[in-house]
């Protein structure tokens, strides 16, 4: 951590950001428990503007459900919104399209998204 005197620390902005999203994971990506299929409305406190209807046939749709719970979601969204086999299958290219350190946290948490990275890499 950087500091500016020993009296007061500055943690980067990418430090923080694991953490607040660290502070929010699942203990395992099978808690996950999210829908397949269907449509998903998101409440307020997720989206609170634009788009909050999904529809999960859809991979653009999908792939913009995933992104603003990963983001945006608390510990029970995540587990209430995001589906454990859907999470991983989409992982490859949902990495991209999400912020650094999202990616990290989830990925030093859940190796299955790195292996799952790596398959589709290859």
């Amino acid at each position: 951590m950087a500091e500016v005197s020993s009296r007061f620390p500055v943690a980067n902005a990418f430090e923080l950001l694991c953490e607040q999203y660290a502070k929010r994971l699942p203990a395992r990506l099978e808690d996950l428990a999210g829908p397949d299929h269907g449509t998903v409305e998101l409440p307020l406190h997720v989206v609170w503007s634009g788009r909050s209807s999904y529809d999960l046939a859809g991979l653009k749709s999908r792939m913009g459900l995933y992104r603003t719970v990963l983001a945006e979601g608390q510990y029970q969204d995540l587990i209430d919104f995001l589906n454990r086999d859907l999470l991983i299958a989409q992982w490859p290219v949902l990495r991209t399209l999400i912020s650094r350190p999202i990616r990290y946290v989830w990925e030093a948490a859940f190796p299955e998204l790195v292996a799952a990275g790596a398959v589709r890499a290859a």
